[in-house]
């Protein structure tokens, strides 16, 4: 099936290690097919992975040309609803089996991910889940040619230590947005230290884990005061940002 798109959703559509996550999750959960949301549903491929399994499919997505764009790839299928709203002002009136958000980002710090589950997880069923189930966060020490906040897509840096699980969540539970953590991260080299990188692991069930892909969450890199370290010294930094509340509330600082 061809599926109409915007520049953004299109370039989602072509990672198709992406899409084949998504796909193997959906096929492999288990539980009631009565009703899923999907929120914040794009183009609507993943409502139509849903499409084959599911009574009822609710798909919201507030973007008014992304909208557009579902609601004419699902047409052929009686039993999805496309609405044009934000999922915070959406009039839930029933409680879901199964709620598909892939508003996905490193670390969650730019996409709505928490704040829109926190909302739409009370109108889950009690033995409802949720795809994706929760992220596993890591950290690692590095030097940064760029002394910005920024993406890993392509650009240059030196890794200084080994990764450093700093958090681990289930979507399932109810979370809270702010993180500050203080973080003991022992260097395995001399160097220049500059920075941190995060690298956040999508937990789509219990059985499948997906890593940093081109679409799906590429590493965040955050931007220290430099500083020379060596071999098995331990240094010690506070990470402080809010999730949903975009890369300008991260504060990485020495303790």
């Amino acid at each position: 099936m061809k599926f109409k798109a915007t520049p953004y959703h299109s370039d989602l559509l072509k990672d198709n290690d992406r899409l084949s996550a998504f796909f193997e999750a959906i096929e492999e959960y288990g539980g009631n097919t009565e009703l899923a949301y999907d929120l914040g549903c794009g183009s609507g491929i993943l409502s139509y992975f849903l499409s084959g399994k599911f009574d009822e499919i609710i798909s919201i997505e507030i973007d008014k040309k992304s909208f557009n764009c579902a609601k004419e790839n699902l047409t052929p299928f009686e039993n999805i609803e496309v609405v044009n709203s934000d999922v915070l002002d959406y009039n839930f009136t029933e409680k879901a089996d199964l709620i598909v958000c892939e508003m996905l980002d490193t670390a969650l710090v730019d996409e709505e991910e928490v704040p829109v589950l926190n909302h739409a997880r009370k109108f889950l069923k009690p033995d409802g889940k949720i795809i994706p189930q929760g992220v596993i966060n890591t950290v690692e020490l590095v030097s940064l040619e760029r002394h910005y906040v920024h993406w890993d897509e392509g650009v240059n840096y030196d890794v200084l230590s080994d990764s450093v699980v700093y958090s681990e969540f289930d979507f399932l539970d109810e979370i809270d947005p702010y993180v500050e953590v203080d973080l003991s991260i022992k260097a395995d080299c001399d160097g220049e230290l500059n920075g941190l990188k995060i690298t956040t692991f999508t937990k789509l069930n219990d059985s499948l884990i997906v890593g940093p892909l081109p679409m799906l969450n590429p590493p965040l890199l955050i931007p220290l005061e430099e500083k020379q370290i060596k071999v098995n010294d331990l240094i010690k930094v506070k990470l402080k940002y809010i999730m949903g509340n975009g890369i300008e509330s991260i504060q990485a600082q020495y303790y």
